[in-house]
């Protein structure tokens, strides 16, 4: 923020776009995205490198060979390559644990560190082939545009997953104005307002109640809302935040959440969710497996194919395939039997549905075993809890009710709401020019302050 970001910025605007060509601007982009992701895992830089050369030699053959059968086996190593690095990095001591548990074998653990954002810009790189090999986009000829697409700083390490055809104009020319840069700064700061004066006090307060062993029927619910709340003000906010600074650079990057909590049921909920992802895995596995144009027997397995795999894309562990199964469940439930009396109910029963089943889905993610989540499940419904209301909870709710509470409006479009109420009308446009600048100043102060002060805050998706 007071490095980095400051410098990459005056010395972009410093490059200049001759015939209004960002070629030049692209390499200082990709400078700046390697030193970026290199300072903080200098090993992985290579196996990023390779991914890229393989991406780029693939593109060019399946777009040399598109409509032949090598077109095909482009795709296929694009896939090996992809799939394989992932594989080997993010789950290979999963598969180790659970041979040597099943088999009581004792193959020796690898010494892996899970390179940051490696889910991500596969998934990336993947999007690319496929539309290549669709024939939705062509190939980009020019090696170190590409990797400027693969390695931007802003979305590289926790999304959103930002496909090629999303940004292939941008790549070749881009415009920049003074209202866009404006507005990506205000997008900017949203966005780390969300992670640091909401999402890390929140976490504060999921910690606590973790560790204070309390086990309340009422305390296990304020905990597992404070914890929704956490992820998304954490998971949004960077998204906010790669978002604006996509928009200072001249980028358009995807939006990545809709307001999910304000859903009226889990089909609702995972349109507005991580869109990207599900957007992805719509795309490039339900809609290749046959969607929902097959028999029922097949359509409910490529439902649960894609929620298995969603699960597992967030993490090698069964509780992550735990949750996606139990989403993939819950939205066949919602086909076949739960839709249309959904659709007839008035808006509070389905949203309560909704929270519902989001509170308990969340418990399999946050929890580190199954058995572990299957007792937080119980508590919330009384099973095995020792109170109805503790008072170690009680205690922690007054000292953090202020932000769980403006958490708690701020997942609502209320306040955006209110401030197009305010910039209503010419004297209301008047008063937002002045308000909405202050407003931005003071949040950057508020998050500075909480920064310098503070501990250090991971995104949790980084971990993904």
């Amino acid at each position: 923020m007071y490095f980095f970001l400051p410098v990459t910025l005056l010395v972009y605007f410093l490059i200049p776009m001759p015939g209004k060509s960002p070629k030049l601007r692209n390499y200082w982009l990709l400078l700046m995205s390697l030193v970026f992701y290199g300072w903080g895992e200098p090993r992985y830089l290579a196996l990023m490198a390779v991914q890229m050369l393989a991406g780029w030699g693939f593109g060019l053959l399946i777009d040399l060979w598109r409509g032949k059968k090598g077109a095909k086996i482009a795709l296929a190593g694009a896939v090996i390559v992809g799939v394989g690095s992932l594989v080997f990095f993010k789950y290979t001591n999963f598969f180790i644990v659970n041979i040597n548990g099943f088999s009581g074998a004792s193959i020796p653990l690898l010494k892996l560190v899970m390179p940051i954002g490696i889910s991500f810009y596969t998934f990336q790189l993947l999007s690319y082939e496929f539309d290549l090999y669709s024939g939705s986009i062509r190939a980009q000829k020019n090696f170190f545009t590409l990797c400027t697409y693969v390695a931007l700083f802003p979305q590289l390490i926790a999304g959103p997953i930002v496909r090629y055809a999303d940004i292939e104009n941008d790549l070749e020319k881009r415009s920049h104005s003074l209202d866009k840069f404006a507005g990506g700064v205000r997008r900017f700061v949203i966005g780390m307002g969300k992670k640091v004066l909401l999402a890390n006090v929140l976490g504060e307060f999921v910690e606590l109640a973790k560790k204070s062993g309390e086990v309340s029927v009422f305390g296990t619910w304020i905990y597992v809302i404070a914890y929704a709340l956490h992820i998304y003000f954490d998971f949004s906010g960077y998204s906010d935040m790669a978002i604006g600074i996509g928009k200072m650079l001249g980028f358009n990057f995807p939006e990545n959440f809709n307001y999910p909590y304000i859903a009226s049921g889990i089909s609702d909920f995972w349109r507005r969710w991580h869109i990207s992802l599900s957007a992805w895995f719509r795309d490039y596995v339900y809609i290749p497996l046959g969607g929902n144009r097959v028999k029922m027997p097949r359509y409910v397995f490529n439902v649960m194919v894609v929620w298995f795999l969603t699960g597992f894309w967030h993490g090698a562990d069964w509780n992550y395939m735990a949750w996606g199964a139990y989403f993939g469940v819950l939205l066949l439930f919602e086909r076949f039997f739960l839709g249309k009396a959904l659709q007839k109910l008035p808006r509070f029963v389905s949203h309560l549905y909704m929270a519902l089943a989001i509170c308990i889905g969340w418990m399999f993610f946050d929890s580190e075993t199954l058995a572990l989540a299957g007792q937080r499940i119980g508590y919330m419904f009384g099973a095995g809890a020792d109170s109805l209301i503790g008072a170690d909870m009680l205690y922690y709710l007054r000292s953090y009710f202020v932000p769980l509470a403006a958490a708690a409006v701020g997942c609502t479009p209320l306040p955006s709401k209110l401030a197009a109420k305010l910039a209503g009308g010419a004297a209301g446009r008047r008063v937002m020019t002045v308000l909405e600048p202050l407003a931005v100043c003071a949040a950057l102060l508020a998050v500075t302050a909480c920064l310098v002060d503070g501990s250090f805050n991971p995104f949790i998706y980084f971990r993904f």
